[in-house]
């Protein structure tokens, strides 16, 4: 873009005193803007203010200038909603390769699957463990865990490194032990 320089603009700082006036004393005006300056808070170095319509009016545009511009807009406006819809198709398609990767991990499992089953040893195994079926002559034991859950040992707490003494008093717990054995519906065979 051509520009033509602006014209200088005369500044308050740039004024210069009457050549009449002494080194060591400040016009009026000067002295007035600097104390308004001070007043509103502005710090002492602060840059002067520019005039926008000056900047403005510096500026010209060729047709050239315009024509390029025009085009930047317009290649712009085409190409926004195209690159909008090339990022989707891409997030699309990265999502649609991690599933074929999956799909692909879940087909080597079930082919490594289907050759465990060719084996008759895994297949022996699976019948015994899945369907208890049992060679003949043999001799099955099944141990059925029907205890309460609420009867199962707890995890062990931490260990304190403190001694803690518990008050227990020992005979009360002798006493329902000797009770519940005497009472339980089962005897122990003596050998």
């Amino acid at each position: 873009m051509a520009r033509r320089p602006a014209p200088p603009s005369p500044s308050p700082r740039a004024q210069a005193s009457p050549p009449a006036a002494k080194k060591g004393a400040k016009p009026r005006a000067q002295t007035a803007q600097s104390s308004s300056r001070r007043a509103s808070g502005a710090p002492r170095g602060a840059a002067p203010r520019v005039d926008v319509r000056e900047w403005a009016s510096g500026i010209r545009l060729s047709a050239f200038s315009v024509i390029m511009l025009s085009l930047v807009v317009l290649g712009a406006w085409v190409l926004v909603p195209t690159l909008g819809t090339f990022i989707d198709q891409r997030q699309k398609i990265a999502a649609l390769e991690a599933s074929v990767k999956v799909s692909e991990e879940q087909i080597e499992a079930l082919v490594a699957e289907r050759e465990r089953w060719n084996d008759p040893a895994y297949i022996t195994t699976q019948a015994r463990e899945r369907l208890y079926y049992v060679k003949p002559g043999e001799v099955v034991y099944l141990i059925d865990n029907d205890l309460d859950p609420a009867a199962l040992p707890r995890e062990q707490d931490p260990v304190s490194d403190s001694l803690v003494e518990t008050p227990t008093d020992w005979m009360p717990q002798l006493l329902r032990t000797l009770v519940s054995t005497g009472l339980s519906d089962t005897a122990a065979v003596a050998p």
